[in-house]
């Protein structure tokens, strides 16, 4: 699909302002400012990301609540029980937490769901085991904040409840829990409400037991990268700090994962890339095709036979994902071709007969990206269809569920993804609200890609230099993409060649310095490029770590005929 091209325009006096306080390039000063980090402070922070810099864990509503009950606990030897999510965000939290309470002496249980067999979220199971296990506490990580039933019964047996979630929390107020920490409920003063479940989990633990949560700082970084949340604010510094300590961790479970996934720490280094493409889809690959047990079971154990057993038990389940995921995908585009009209289908809703419940999301996602509008994708099993949506940037796919409540029987989720649940008769009806409330909201115009790009510049402003001040940036990831730049009417200095599955690589110049660009997953482009023909790139930038002889290199992103 054609992309619109916004380059952002400079504010010259701003960027000579900001590049002279912090005597650096023109150029890397408007790359801050278009980050929103338009004075001095705000840059050195962003830049510096200290664990200093962390905010007060108390600063957050239910923290003092909810870190008084658990120390209680520690101290009259009582049974916590815990309930998690099946997604890495949910293991890592679940990690995180039951391996202080244990480290603090405390005997822990946990519950996990099973994706296929009892969805997302509480349930009346969770609350049987926690009163079999005998537990005066328990803990929702990753979910919780709409379980109105499921907390009413467990206070019923007198089991004190907490709730630790970043989700949405719905318009009718909150379950009866005696604590509730979720920086998104009202009245929450915590100047950061992006955190994921994990960094929520991070950040209980700080409250639990001051300076002992650093040792938890690669579980951090593996949660909140791998639920896609802004690496902004205290994400940017936990998954700045997590990285470092995820290159050099100790754990069975993770040394073991790399290993099996041919990651090797000591020779390259991990970055979020090696953990949203290599290490999250396999943790996430037992709670999508199974039970996320062997995740869990594989971040807590001690014993490294035990890990490297787990670790390649993980590896078989993401091949299944793997192939799975495409026979889904492909069912669905077959479905799209024959049933969508795009002219009155701003948001695509396909449905179909036992789809399997762990790809739904990855597949919403591929559709999203395919045809740049929101999807939901639902499987039917007997009366009940469950699904998963995804969206794009500028269509709130939460809120507009909530406006089809009606419809639903259980919905829940963010901005961009969410999960639902819903009668098969009422499929119909859902869909045509859905696309009501989509068509006033986005209009056609707004249902194209737009690539935000930071700056045009001749590609003579390319250095190692440039290079090098635009890796402070990193971490990358959501809310902090690489940054993007346009250089126009460069020349094509070789015949393109297809590399891998569905990349191009080719020389371009200016006529005064020549790079190598390579464009990962965009064969089709491979017609439009011609040796001596003249395009406009945008790209970014990045080192090619297999050619130590020229390794600055541009990534494309979109190219077009010079004009």
């Amino acid at each position: 699909m054609q992309k619109t091209w916004k380059i952002k325009e400079p504010d010259i006096a701003l960027k000579n302002s900001l590049s002279r306080d912090l005597s650096t390039s023109g150029l890397f000063a408007q790359i801050l400012i278009n980050r929103g980090l338009t004075d001095k402070a705000k840059a050195e922070a962003f830049l510096r990301s200290s664990l200093a810099d962390l905010h007060d864990p108390f600063l957050m509503k239910g923290m003092k609540e909810a870190a008084g009950r658990l120390r209680r606990a520690v101290e009259k030897k009582e049974k916590v029980f815990i309930a998690t999510d099946f997604d890495v965000d949910g293991v890592t939290s679940c990690t995180i937490l039951e391996s202080e309470l244990r480290r603090l002496g405390v005997s822990v249980g946990h519950y996990l769901p099973h994706r296929v067999r009892d969805g997302y979220g509480l349930n009346p199971e969770a609350v049987e085991e926690a009163g079999a296990f005998g537990a005066s506490v328990f803990v929702s990580l990753d979910c919780g904040i709409t379980a109105f039933a499921e907390t009413d019964a467990l206070n019923k047996k007198g089991i004190d409840v907490i709730i630790v979630d970043h989700h949405e929390p719905p318009a009718e107020g909150l379950p009866a829990a005696l604590a509730i920490v979720n920086p998104k409920q009202a009245g929450c003063p915590y100047p950061f409400r992006d955190l994921a479940s994990v960094g929520l989990a991070f950040k209980l633990v700080q409250a639990l037991s001051a300076g002992g949560e650093r040792q938890y700082l690669d579980l951090a970084a593996l949660g909140t990268v791998a639920d896609v949340v802004p690496l902004q604010g205290e994400n940017r510094i936990l998954v700045k700090h997590g990285l470092d300590a995820l290159n050099n961790t100790k754990r069975h479970g993770l040394t073991s994962l790399m290993e099996a996934a041919g990651l090797d720490a000591q020779a390259k280094k991990l970055s979020t890339h090696s953990i949203s493409f290599v290490l999250a889809p396999r943790l996430n690959a037992s709670g999508r095709m199974d039970s996320a047990h062997a995740s869990l079971d594989l971040l807590l154990t001690q014993d490294s036979r035990e890990a490297q057993r787990l670790a390649g038990t993980l590896n078989d389940h993401n091949r299944m994902r793997q192939k799975t995921e495409e026979k889904v995908f492909q069912q669905a585009m077959d479905l799209i071709e024959r049933d969508v009209d795009f002219d009155k289908d701003f948001i695509i809703v396909l449905c179909h007969e036992d789809w399997h419940p762990g790809v739904l999301g990855i597949v919403a996602s591929k559709i999203v990206d395919r045809f740049y509008r929101p999807a939901v994708i639902i499987s039917l099993q007997d009366d009940i269809g469950r699904g998963s949506a995804r969206s794009v940037h500028n269509f709130h796919i939460y809120e507009a569920l909530v406006q089809c409540a009606s419809c639903l029987k259980e919905y829940g989720g963010h901005k961009y993804a969410a999960g639902l649940s819903l009668a098969r008769q009422d499929i119909g009806k859902f869909k045509g609200l859905l696309n009501d409330i989509a068509r006033k909201s986005l209009g056609r115009g707004r249902l194209a890609p737009v690539l935000e790009i930071d700056a045009q510049i001749p590609l003579s402003l390319v250095t190692k230099d440039l290079m090098r001040q635009i890796d402070f940036l990193s971490p990358y990831g959501e809310g902090n993409h690489r940054p993007i730049f346009a250089s126009f009417n460069l020349l094509v200095k070789s015949k393109p060649i297809l590399v891998g599955k569905n990349s191009i690589k080719f020389w371009v110049s200016d006529g005064e310095v020549t790079y190598e660009a390579i464009g990962f997953g965009m064969g089709d482009f491979l017609g439009l490029v011609s040796a001596s023909n003249r395009v406009d790139a945008a790209y970014s930038l990045g080192w090619d770590e297999w050619n130590p002889h020229t390794p600055l290199q541009m990534e494309l992103k979109d190219l077009r005929p010079s004009s």
